[in-house]
């Protein structure tokens, strides 16, 4: 079981974003831990979203640490755009360029946290060699490009042996989850392993008033 509370990050793709200052506002004010930033390229996924500019917007508006999911490939060349723009965790696909671990060192040279995404079809074995170096796993439990999918249940059985080789390891690692978490699935991550929750419907439906509900459901499971 995970040794550190649950984190809340929710998912900006999810916020009016044409009041995007004030969703941040509103979520930092409503208890989010992280506010999580999902960033698409429509090559890599089939979407896109926004770039380092629009992040930048909103870096002064909380104090919250950004964490920011790039899917976008390659990779490597938007790492120093990204950190200068104010993310705190930058997290990076397994597929997403030719050397993942030189992606999760530069991020470190950057003086940022690196974390590795593992989508649904992406095994765990995966991680073997990148555990000394993470210092956040997300693993998707859809597939990455879209708001509002439903949860892929086979996703827990791979949050639960991450949990495990985390646990081997002796270091402080996240394992965060993304993709269709309410409060029913967050209380089965939780139980598998998940120490960290993206939500972005779950969060922001029901407007501002009801953030700060949204956010106690999810930490309650």
């Amino acid at each position: 079981m995970p040794a550190l509370p649950v984190r809340i990050a929710p998912s900006i793709l999810s916020a009016d974003f044409a009041k995007l200052g004030e969703e941040v506002r509103a979520i930092d004010a409503a208890g989010a831990d992280w506010i999580h930033i999902d960033v698409m390229d429509g090559h890599f996924v089939p979407n896109i979203s926004f770039g380092p500019a629009v992040m930048k917007s909103v870096r002064g508006v909380t104090t919250k640490p950004f964490d920011v999911h790039l899917m976008i490939s390659p990779v490597d060349a938007y790492l120093d755009a990204f950190a200068e723009a104010g993310a705190d965790c930058i997290t990076v696909h397994y597929e997403a360029g030719p050397h993942i671990h030189r992606s999760l060192q530069h991020i470190k040279g950057l003086g940022k946290r690196a974390g590795v995404v593992l989508c649904p079809g992406t095994p765990a074995k995966m991680l073997d060699y990148l555990l000394d170096t993470v210092d956040l796993v997300l693993v998707m439990s859809v597939n990455p490009g879209f708001g509002g999918q439903h949860f892929i249940p086979s996703q827990l059985k791979k949050i639960a042996a991450v949990r495990k080789m985390i646990d081997q390891t002796g270091r402080a690692i996240d394992l965060e989850v993304d993709g269709g978490v309410d409060p029913d699935t967050a209380r089965q991550c939780i139980d598998a392993g998940a120490d960290a929750l993206v939500a972005g419907t779950a969060v922001f439906r029901g407007g501002p008033d009801a953030y700060a509900d949204n956010i106690r459901a999810l930490r309650g499971a």
